[in-house]
């Protein structure tokens, strides 16, 4: 997503709208099509705000780990971003590649 984004020239929220009103603007498409394509849109919008928030909370634990602290479930916590933030990426990669 970010990678279509950048490529683009536009943010990840901009991005995301300038293929949703692609979509809606081919007529040659049905009805539920379009429909589906718009839950997989609006999905996406969750899940960068979702991301967002994991962001926060990533701050919060850096400022945690930099007076001291040291979270056991840290590394856990890391792994699942990881893996949150790459599922994504490449479901937004797989979008833009047929759209």
């Amino acid at each position: 997503m970010s990678a279509g984004a950048q490529a683009a020239g536009l943010t990840v929220a901009g991005f995301l709208a300038r293929c949703a009103l692609s979509a809606a603007r081919d007529l040659g498409r049905t009805a539920s099509a379009v429909a589906g394509e718009r839950e997989v849109i609006a999905e996406f919008f969750a899940a960068s705000r979702y991301l967002g928030h994991v962001g926060s909370n990533l701050n919060q634990i850096s400022r945690a780990i930099n007076s001291g602290a040291h979270p056991t479930e840290l590394d856990a916590v890391l792994a699942a971003t990881e893996r949150a933030v790459q599922r994504v990426q490449h479901a937004a990669d797989q979008l833009v590649a047929h759209a």
